[in-house]
């Protein structure tokens, strides 16, 4: 599954300005406390950020640690985006912070499903190990 521009096309500013942004999310996922109840207790981890050309829009992609339920906290995760964007832009030196978006990694989901399918004994058997 495509995620747009692979990021060897994006330039270095785009590069440098989302991941000082995928740091400074995982920075706040590991110590504020959020007032959501969906929030306080997940556990989150931020994958990639890719941020568009005029650095107007960034997209975060982010996972649960140990958990493939992502998706149930997309609704909190939106409701906390203001808050979210506020603080990243404190700390950004750019002319505007960027608009946050957040999307629901699922490759490391989808490796599993591919790594088991890899294991099963119906694909040894077909490679000639089984």
């Amino acid at each position: 599954m495509s995620r747009g521009p692979s990021p060897a096309s994006a330039s270095q500013r785009r590069l440098r300005v989302a991941e000082e942004i995928r740091h400074r999310l995982a920075a706040i996922f590991l110590r504020a406390p959020f007032r959501d109840p969906d929030l306080a207790e997940a556990r989150l981890t931020v994958t990639e950020v890719r941020v568009s050309p005029d650095l107007r829009n960034a997209t975060a992609y982010v996972a649960r640690l140990g958990r493939s339920d992502i998706a149930a906290l997309m609704p909190a995760l939106t409701r906390a985006t203001p808050f979210l964007q506020a603080e990243i832009a404190h700390g950004l030196r750019l002319r505007h912070a960027p608009t946050l978006v957040f999307a629901a990694d699922t490759t490391l989901d989808q490796a599993s499903r591919i790594e088991a399918v890899l294991r099963s004994p119906a694909v040894a058997r077909d490679l000639g190990r089984g």
